[in-house]
């Protein structure tokens, strides 16, 4: 189960952006992967078509592991793990283990 959603704020770990922090644009559950904002940016060509009429490079973020990167605690701004837990009315949420503070 994942637990890092869409427009959560992480920094990335490891690999060539290593230090990054970016807002999560896109969760792909099934390959464990997650598109950060500005991070993992590559060039790919695109085809000039009715629609586009320029076509040439465009940058895109690719995705990235979802291993690769840790939740941002939002006091103390640095990476931190996170558990879950209940509330009295039985919804749950996440709790940064730095702080104590939910997500």
């Amino acid at each position: 189960m994942l637990r890092i959603k869409k427009n959560d704020k992480v920094i990335v770990i490891a690999g060539k952006d290593k230090g990054k922090i970016g807002k999560v644009l896109r969760v792909v559950p099934a390959a464990e992967r997650i598109v950060i904002e500005k991070v993992n940016v590559v060039k790919k060509a695109k085809r000039r078509t009715q629609q586009d009429q320029q076509g040439g490079f465009v940058e895109i973020e690719s995705p990235i592991h979802i291993s690769n990167v840790m939740l941002v605690d939002k006091k103390t701004s640095q990476p931190t793990r996170f558990g879950v837990t209940k509330l009295k009315d039985g919804t749950k949420v996440r709790i940064s283990k730095k702080s104590g503070e939910a997500f």
